[in-house]
């Protein structure tokens, strides 16, 4: 990663797109500065009953709409400069995709291999304390979500905890997501974001103008696809990129890569690593010992699904795809966009591409508010609306439709079905009005700074709207 903060290029991110605004100097400065930042200092008792003081943070950027939104790391080197970049960064991506959240964040500065179970809980329990008594954690106040180095069970220890210290609270489960089913949790949330991903590049990829310029034929079918990082956006987006027709070349990991231009098998793959066996022992294609030389592999489509800072102004040149799909935070440098623009490659930005987490978040907590799994109350009368016409249609026409095909053509739609539904509209009306204010710039500016405008525009009404209390 640059020199240069994570925060102070999300800030001259910012500043490039608010140029292209007419907001007023004064409320440009509100939406981008962070509301609100909690620093955490707490004791740990750890197994062998020593202490260790534990830091955290949780930043809420923007209160244009509540509650406030966004993931909870457990990284070694999680900082407060990082936790307000990231919230910043939910924030706009909330607004691209017509979430009604203000962006928030959170982090715990741990490396969690080296804690026990009972240790992670403890942490993760003590640290939902803290906010709940600051104010910083509740279903209409701040809804955190997991992030790198925690999962659904640290959301369902928090969820629990709040509802232990808020039990007048009927919506209490509403105050995390990607909670497991059976607390609370919705289907289709684990590869949500990856398959947002998907959604975004291949409606990016369908215009047939757009691939021209950057030297691409139009569709999925054939693309040699590169994905950096194999943790649950990444598997997710290289899964549906796979099943969509693309090619998956390469693949770049912490403890290295692997190139095959025939192809890899993502299933083999996968099985490889679920025995805990090293990159370097897998048998097919070619093993690359710096991971990081994956991301320069000759493709159309590259996918940085890791962490922020992995394209730099000092790599930039040597990436050869021609189009970077965005699916961790922050992939791509300021400096390295700049850089890519003038080659012609387009990068489809973090804050559009992987927002299918939040949204499908966003689908869960309204599934929390009212206490009710999605299409339990209709799907079985679409089913049965579905097949009486499909029976009338045998009865008019003398043929059968026989009871495989019947049983397919009435499917009603379960939650899996409607969230998939729900997000793949969102990815898709998403990428369109960036789009469409990339084109009202005649493409003189990157789709980054496109989407950052659109973001900009819809939170700047939202802040005139509500006028200033008191």
């Amino acid at each position: 990663m640059s020199a240069e903060s994570f925060l102070a290029q999300v800030h001259r991110a910012f500043d490039a797109a608010a140029a292209y605004t007419k907001h007023p100097a004064p409320l440009l400065s509100q939406i981008r500065e962070c509301n609100a930042v909690y620093r955490i200092s707490f004791p740990l008792r750890r197994d062998d009953g020593s202490i260790e003081t534990i830091t955290g943070w949780r930043a809420e950027h923007s209160h244009h709409k509540t509650p406030t939104k966004g993931g909870i790391r457990y990284a070694p080197n999680v900082n407060e400069d990082e936790v307000m970049a990231l919230a910043a960064l939910m924030t706009y991506k909330c607004a691209v995709v017509d979430v009604p959240f203000g962006g928030a964040k959170g982090g715990i500065r741990i490396d969690r291999n080296n804690y026990s179970d009972a240790e992670l809980e403890r942490i993760t329990r003590r640290y939902a304390f803290e906010l709940f008594k600051k104010n910083f954690l509740g279903p209409g106040i701040d809804v955190p979500a997991p992030d790198y180095g925690t999962s659904s069970r640290e959301m369902a220890w928090i969820a629990d905890t709040y509802a232990q210290l808020a039990q007048a609270e009927l919506n209490a489960m509403a105050c995390v997501t990607a909670k497991p089913i059976a607390q609370g949790g919705i289907r289709g949330r684990t590869e949500a974001t990856g398959r947002g991903v998907f959604f975004g590049v291949r409606e990016a990829v369908a215009d047939a103008d757009d691939m021209r310029r950057i030297g691409l034929t139009t569709g999925l079918d054939g693309k040699r696809v590169v994905v950096q990082g194999l943790g649950n956006v990444g598997y997710h987006a290289a899964k549906f990129l796979v099943e969509g027709g693309a090619v998956l070349v390469g693949i770049a990991e912490y403890d290295g890569g692997v190139h095959d231009p025939a192809g890899i098998d993502l299933k083999a793959l996968m099985a490889h690593r679920r025995e805990k066996r090293p990159l370097r022992d897998y048998p097919r294609g070619t093993y690359l010992p710096n991971g990081a030389d994956a991301l320069e592999l000759d493709c159309d489509i590259l996918v940085p699904a890791a962490l922020e800072g992995q394209i730099t102004g000092e790599n930039a040149g040597r990436i050869k795809a021609k189009l970077i799909a965005e699916g961790a935070n922050g992939p791509v440098t300021f400096d390295a966009d700049r850089i890519l623009q003038s080659r012609g490659v387009m990068v489809l930005a973090d804050m559009f591409l992987n927002a299918g987490g939040v949204t499908v978040s966003y689908f869960e907590w309204l599934k929390n508010l009212s206490h009710v799994r999605f299409g339990r109350m209709e799907k079985r009368f679409e089913e049965t609306a579905l097949r009486n016409v499909l029976r009338e249609v045998e009865s008019l026409t003398g043929k059968s439709i026989g009871a495989e095909r019947l049983a397919q053509l009435s499917h009603g739609a379960d939650e899996t079905d409607l969230v998939t539904s729900g997000l793949e509209d969102t990815m898709i009306t998403a990428w369109h009005q960036v789009r469409e204010v990339w084109l009202r710039h005649d493409r003189q500016v990157d789709i980054r700074t496109a989407a950052f405008i659109s973001a900009i525009d819809k939170v700047a009404v939202s802040y005139q709207d509500l006028g200033i209390f008191p």
